[in-house]
């Protein structure tokens, strides 16, 4: 049954396909703009070109994305679930995959969702957008009352903390627009000092996250080798890193979610099983997954790099093996974890 739409119905029809989250704000260009562009321009994205080509300039305004778009619809799903935080944990020999990746993809799991929202709606063009498609999402959530963006350059709620997907979706409808919450991280620094990288550093605009030292993006988005002065201070991650997170007062008590899909089927793996399996069983056994993004290769480099910064010597025959990989960067990464052990 398609519905007339209006604020109200639209943020109450994305309740009800399963979005903790939804607000609603104007198709227009932010001023969030202006830093971003710099931002790319002082090198901050680092090898990631997807932020820094040509879709750099569609960020610019969501008009890029669909001309008759009047109105976005900003989504939330929590994915946080009752497992313990990263920093808590004590046992060397497993590995750390970052919380969002626990799951299933959240790329399908939340435009399913907004599929639903679209599906219910008439006379109006929309496009829905996940994350992949050139949109500043944090600032336009902002903007729509789901919350503020902290200094760990995450979007923050009030009530259920920061481990939210976000969702999009665009709108030829002019609807009125929810009102911003004001910044509530005062001066809370704790995500600025637990960084192992220094990754969150002052910026003219504010903090903001250098890539080049952020542990996430070292493990998932860097493609080549990792620089030296960066693999002891890794620690155990081999996906991602939820440091900053994991220290953020808001997320204490943050809420824990409902999405089946989301149930963790990786959370802190033997570094030994990791380091040993085949190219073929790692696209079987991470099909589906964002682990995927990370590739075998880019994969079993942070598996040595953690196995060295655990100083257990009973990794020492795996990165051995390694050691010999056929792969200049997989064995580089493992001499230099084995001299760490030594």
């Amino acid at each position: 049954m398609a519905f007339p739409i209006d604020a109200s119905k639209l943020k109450f029809l994305a309740r009800e396909a399963g979005f903790e989250l939804a607000g609603i704000a104007a198709a227009e260009p932010l001023g969030d703009r202006l830093w971003y562009g710099d931002w790319v321009r002082r090198g901050m994205a680092g090898r990631m070109s997807y932020l820094t080509d040509h879709r750099a300039e569609l960020r610019m305004d969501p008009k890029s994305l669909l001309p008759s778009a009047r109105t976005i619809l900003c989504t939330g799903k929590v994915y946080n679930g009752p497992q313990a935080y990263s920093t808590t944990r004590t046992r060397r020999e497993l590995g750390w995959i970052s919380r969002y990746a626990w799951g299933e993809d959240y790329h399908r799991i939340v435009r399913q969702g907004l599929e639903k929202v679209a599906a219910q709606l008439e006379g109006v063009e929309h496009r829905i957008c996940v994350d992949t498609a050139p949109l500043l999402e944090r600032g336009y959530a902002r903007m729509a009352g789901l919350g503020w963006i902290g200094r760990n350059t995450c979007l923050i709620n009030q009530n259920l903390g920061s481990w939210v997907f976000l969702g999009e979706m665009l709108l030829s409808a002019e609807l009125t627009p929810d009102t911003p919450v004001a910044d509530r991280c005062g001066t809370c620094r704790r995500c600025i000092d637990a960084c192992p990288t220094g990754a969150l550093v002052p910026g003219p605009h504010g903090w903001e996250l250098d890539s080049r030292l952020c542990i996430s993006y070292l493990t998932i988005e860097l493609r080549g080798p990792i620089e030296e002065q960066h693999r002891a201070r890794m620690g155990w991650h081999v996906f991602g890193c939820d440091i900053c997170q994991d220290v953020c007062p808001w997320n204490r008590r943050a809420t824990l979610t409902t999405e089946p899909a989301f149930s963790p089927g990786f959370e802190s793996p033997p570094l030994e099983e990791l380091a040993s399996v085949t190219e073929k069983e790692f696209r079987e056994m991470f099909r589906g997954s964002p682990i995927e993004r990370a590739r075998y290769r880019g994969f079993l480099r942070n598996v040595a790099v953690a196995m060295g910064n655990s100083g257990l010597p009973r990794f020492a025959p795996h990165l051995e093996r390694l050691a010999g990989s056929n792969d200049g960067i997989i064995a580089e990464h493992a001499r230099w974890a084995l001299s760490q052990l030594q």
